[in-house]
């Protein structure tokens, strides 16, 4: 490691009682070439907030989309930083899941159009970072909105996807929402399908103990009736303490 890169590691330190102003780590993140380094020091300008902001945006239009650029203007929680990210989310081609994780404590101001469209991309990871952002969303949309938005993500054939679907469903206690979870009980496989039958009892209105009863009677001998029965017993436990 070159001298110069230790000195920065040394007061880059939690122990280092050295004053860093922005400027600095922006010329210093310039002058070096260590990966390691560079991400150390966009993560301080991130947490440097308001402060660290102009200088992350300097480094952006200077070096591009650079992963750790990205991060650090997730972490400095500006609503310019916000707009830029929105932005480059549009044709962000491989840095997309980079964004959508900076963009976490934004969800609820993500336009909806943009969300629709992030929901058809194939790749897990990405979906799973878009059902993220809508966790934080879907309180504002009405269950039919909601449910035309999560429909890719619902019928995805990866568990993960499904089920992170499940628990942004779970939090309503729409007729339509418990139509549709009544539903994914029947096709899901076995973690999917125990998954749905718990968020059911969860939502605990009357169409959710309908949605119970009717799967009680259709579904076969196994862990699923199991469940289901399991689920039932508890809504009827619940709905005679409120009586």
């Amino acid at each position: 490691m070159q001298s110069n890169e230790l000195s920065i590691w040394e007061k880059l330190s939690p122990t280092s009682k050295a004053h860093i102003e922005p400027y600095w780590l922006k010329d210093m993140y310039l002058a070096i070439n260590s990966k390691e380094l560079r991400i150390a020091i966009a993560e301080r300008l991130g947490f440097m907030g308001s402060k660290g902001w102009p200088f992350i945006h300097s480094l952006i239009k200077q070096e591009g989309v650079q992963p750790e650029l990205i991060h650090a203007a997730g972490l400095c929680h500006q609503i310019e930083a916000k707009n830029l990210l929105i932005e480059l989310l549009q044709n962000a081609g491989e840095m997309k899941l980079a964004i959508l994780q900076a963009l976490a404590c934004w969800g609820a101001d993500i336009p909806l159009d943009l969300l629709r469209n992030i929901m058809h991309e194939k790749s897990q990871s990405i979906r799973l970072a878009a059902l993220e952002l809508l966790s934080f969303k879907a309180h504002l949309l009405g269950d039919n909105v909601l449910l035309e938005v999560v429909q890719e993500p619902l019928n995805d054939f990866r568990d993960p996807i499904v089920i992170a679907t499940i628990r942004i469903l779970q939090r309503r206690n729409g007729v339509a929402i418990s139509d549709e979870i009544e539903k994914i009980v029947s096709r899901g496989s076995e973690q999917v399908a125990q998954l749905a039958l718990v968020a059911l009892g969860c939502i605990a209105t009357p169409e959710s103990q309908a949605s119970l009863a009717k799967l009680s009677e259709a579904l076969p001998k196994g862990s699923r009736k199991d469940m289901a029965d399991s689920q039932l017993n508890l809504q009827y436990r619940i709905f005679t303490l409120k009586k």
